[in-house]
């Protein structure tokens, strides 16, 4: 634990706190009724979505379902990978129980700050503690001797309240800076898919004739354009059916999980034996060639092989290659909504793990542009327009980080006493939280 100020102390957190010190008796009945937190309602800033709480039977629940939670206490998970789900449960009512897989710290209110104590063991100070004294293989976890004996440090009382009053506002307006950067975020995805929608479907210009396709995915697109299948512009192959020794020195191999929405990340590649790739398969990959993916949780993401990455090897996925059109468009219909969402999805919905087959795959419709010059003309606007949007957002990701990192020092600073928390400091940090609250999101109307 970091240094504390002299005219602090330190004391063992089952001396200052009553610790799963109420349960479900053994006689409950079995119909008894009661909402249950468990670990994935709960991350490192808190519970995260109160509507996700689950209302259970006691026979209907897990065996694990046991502990009470109590007007301001912490419950803080004591299982890995989870040791940072920590929750403040300010208003508990009667019937919230969680699972053994918590501690549930409910302070002696005369001695530590229910507010304080939860940023105590949200600091990094408790995290690396409790990873240090986590036992076990599968799931590693905090025993309860561990648990209880981790050293808080404790400031006078009122001094306590400072820092959580402080903390509180703090990171109330940390926390909003970052949702106001996630939902550019999110608005800036909207609109990519929008900016490629209407390129993919309706062209560049801005006043065109349309036709009817007959198609409930895309009934509309430009007079003079193609709609047909991707079989009818492209071949579609499998990726290695086996997979090859790995070899440091061997071939690079793009996997699922390097294919991320457009691009192909290359900091984990693979590399596997050349002796071993079947040449049947035709394993090596050419620029302007197409992976798609094939199952699991990202089947039917995609993207075209960039010249610096020929001569790799693909997967267990598909390889589409175009020869009737532009590669270049043809990967970014791929990637559209009207294909994705409006096509791929449906296909792969109808098992229980998401799959794909070529067959499939060549029954895809995309509209295309009569002319490869045209299509070219559509994948150069696409690479700028998106090229844009990507910096912004190569901007706003390393706001977000920051944020968070302050964030998570903040807590540790002020809960170790590395920054002292004044009165002035508390009211300063509410009034501009509060001035932020009533700031108008929209310009006034004066009509």
């Amino acid at each position: 634990m970091s240094p504390i100020p002299k005219d602090w102390t330190c004391d063992r957190l089952k001396d200052v706190s009553a610790i799963n010190a109420l349960s479900l008796p053994a006689n409950t009945a079995a119909d008894y009724e009661f909402d249950y937190l468990e670990i994935s309602n709960v991350n490192n800033h808190g519970i995260v979505d109160p509507n996700a709480i689950e209302r259970l039977r006691y026979e209907d629940a897990p065996s694990r379902a046991r502990r009470r939670l109590a007007q301001n206490c912490t419950a803080i998970s004591s299982v890995r990978p989870n040791l940072q789900a920590v929750a403040f449960i300010e208003n508990a009512p009667d019937d919230l129980l969680c699972s053994t897989g918590f501690n549930v710290v409910r302070p002696a209110a005369h001695k530590l700050s229910p507010k304080f104590a939860y940023y105590a063991l949200l600091s990094d100070g408790a995290r690396q503690y409790f990873e240090a004294t986590a036992k076990g293989v599968g799931y590693p976890a905090v025993d309860d001797k561990d648990f209880q004996s981790f050293n808080i440090p404790i400031p006078p009382l009122p001094e306590q309240q400072r820092i959580a009053a402080y903390l509180d506002a703090s990171c109330a307006a940390i926390d909003a800076a970052v949702a106001a950067k996630r939902r550019q975020l999110e608005t800036l995805d909207a609109l990519c898919s929008s900016i490629l929608l209407h390129a993919l479907t309706i062209g560049l210009n801005k006043k065109v004739e349309t036709r009817s396709t007959g198609a409930t995915v895309l009934p509309q697109i430009p007079l003079g354009w193609r709609f047909g299948r991707l079989k009818s512009v492209a071949s579609i192959r499998y990726g290695l059916g086996q997979p090859p020794a790995e070899l440091e020195s061997g071939v690079a191999m793009i996997r699922a999980t390097d294919v991320d929405g457009g691009t192909i990340r290359t900091d984990k590649l693979l590399r596997v034996d050349p002796e071993e790739l079947p040449p049947d398969r035709n394993p090596y990959l050419k620029a302007g060639e197409i992976i798609v993916v094939r199952s699991g949780a990202y089947t039917g993401d995609s993207a075209i092989v960039p010249p610096e990455l020929e001569g790799t090897v693909a997967g267990y996925d598909m390889v589409v290659t175009v020869t009737r059109a532009s590669s270049r468009f043809v990967a970014y219909c791929l990637l559209s909504r009207y294909v994705l969402e409006g096509q791929l999805l449906l296909l792969t919905l109808r098992a229980a793990q998401p799959h794909l087959n070529a067959e499939e795959l060549g029954t895809v419709l995309l509209a295309l542009p009569p002319t490869r010059k045209e299509q070219e003309a559509i994948a150069d606007f696409l690479d700028t327009k998106l090229a844009e949007v990507q910096r912004i957002v190569t901007g706003i990701e390393p706001q977000i980080a920051t944020l968070t990192a302050y964030r998570k020092s903040l807590i540790h600073e002020c809960v170790t006493g590395q920054r002292r928390i004044t009165e002035a400091e508390v009211r300063a940090i509410q009034e501009r939280l509060d001035k932020v609250a009533v700031t108008p999101t929209t310009k006034p109307s004066h009509g």
